[in-house]
C-alpha cells in the first residue's frame, strides 16, 4: 500500500508515523523536502525519519522546485540525496513538478527514479507524453491529483481511465472513509472503461479542459489574503461540490476579498499553468455573485 506525504502537510507525517509505528512491512512511503540547499536537505529528511517512526523511507522526494537538482550543482541538493540513498536512509530519488518543461528536463535528465506530475483524463497530450516518456524510460510515474482536486467527480471512470497506465501509481486524495470504501470496492471488481464512461470522460473534459485553476496552491500567499486557490474556481466548486460551505457566511467573507485584488501579478508570476489569475478570480466572483441571487451559472 502506498503514502505519499510531505514535510509540508501540516502533520501528515506525524500521524503516519503513529498509525503504522512498527508495522512498516507492506507499506511504501514516500515524502517530500521543499529544501534548497543540502544542510535543510539533511534537516528535513532527519526530520521526517524522526516523525515517521522509521529509518527508512521507500521514495524521497524533492518537492516542486524551480530547476532540475543535478550532481555538481551550487545547491548541493542532488548530491546529498545521493549520499542518504548510499546511507540507506531512503530507497528511491523522486522529485514531483506542476511545470511542463521542468517535467521534461527532469526524465531527459535520467537522475530520478520517480516523477510526481499531476495526471487525470483532464490531462493534455504534452501530459500523455511526459507519461510515455517515463514508461520509456523505466522511470515510475506518481499521478497527483487524480481526480483533478476534486473537480472529477465520476471516481469509477476515472479509476477505469488510470489503471489503463500500468507504470502509473495514482494518488486520489482520499478524505473520507466512504472514498476509501469506494476505491477499495474498484479493487476487488475494476470499473470498465465503457461507452457510459468514455461519455463521461468527454463531458468533462468539454467543460473542464484549458484555462481552469487546479487549486495546486502554488499562487500562495496574496499579499492581500485572498484565497486564491479557491476564489479562482469556486464556480467550478460550486457545480462540482457540495455548496453549503461556500455560500455560508464564512464563504461570502472569503469571496469579498476578491474585490481587493490590485491585478500585482504576483500570482500569475508563480502559477505552474501560466494562467491570468487575477482575470479568473473577477470570472468567478461575478459567478459567484450571479448563484447568491439565484441565478444559474
Amino acid at each position: 500500500t502506498f503514502f505519499d506525504t510531505a514535510r509540508g502537510y501540516s502533520d501528515s507525517e506525524e500521524k503516519l508515523g503513529e498509525a503504522f509505528r512498527g508495522m512498516w512491512d507492506g507499506i511504501i512511503i514516500a515524502t517530500k523536502t521543499p529544501a534548497k540547499n543540502a544542510e535543510d536537505f539533511w534537516k528535513d529528511l532527519h526530520t521526517s525519519l524522526r516523525t515517521l517512526k522509521t529509518d527508512h523511507i521507500d521514495i524521497y522526494q524533492y518537492h516542486n522546485p524551480g530547476f532540475v537538482p543535478k550532481p555538481g550543482d551550487e545547491s548541493g541538493l542532488y548530491d546529498a540525496i545521493l549520499q542518504a540513498k548510499e546511507q540507506g536512509k531512503i530507497g528511491h530519488i523522486g522529485i514531483t513538478n506542476h511545470r511542463l518543461h521542468v517535467a521534461r528536463e527532469i526524465i531527459e535528465s535520467g537522475l530520478y527514479e520517480t516523477l510526481q506530475f499531476p495526471f487525470s483524463y483532464l490531462s493534455t497530450e504534452k501530459d500523455l507524453e511526459l507519461v510515455q516518456a517515463c514508461k520509456e524510460r523505466g522511470m515510475g510515474f506518481i499521478a497527483m491529483k487524480a481526480l483533478s482536486g476534486g473537480l472529477i467527480t465520476n471516481s469509477a471512470a476515472a479509476c477505469a481511465w488510470l489503471t489503463r497506465f500500468d507504470h502509473v501509481v495514482p494518488i486520489w486524495g482520499i478524505q473520507r472513509e466512504r472514498e476509501l470504501d469506494e476505491f477499495l470496492s474498484y479493487i476487488a471488481i475494476p470499473p470498465v472503461l465503457d461507452d457510459e464512461m468514455r461519455a463521461c470522460i468527454e463531458a468533462d473534459r468539454n467543460e473542464l479542459q484549458g484555462d481552469f485553476c487546479r487549486g495546486c496552491g502554488y499562487c500562495m500567499p496574496c499579499p492581500q489574503g485572498i484565497v486564491i486557490n479557491t476564489c479562482a474556481r469556486v464556480s467550478l466548486l460550486l457545480r462540482r461540490s457540495p455548496s453549503a460551505r461556500l455560500l455560508s457566511e464564512q464563504g461570502r467573507e472569503m469571496m469579498k476579498k476578491v474585490e481587493e485584488c490590485t491585478e500585482c501579478g504576483q500570482c500569475a508570476a508563480k502559477c505552474p499553468y501560466d494562467l491570468d489569475t487575477p482575470a479568473l478570480l473577477k470570472k468567478n466572483y461575478q459567478d459567484y455573485m450571479k448563484v447568491l441571487v439565484g441565478k444559474p451559472l
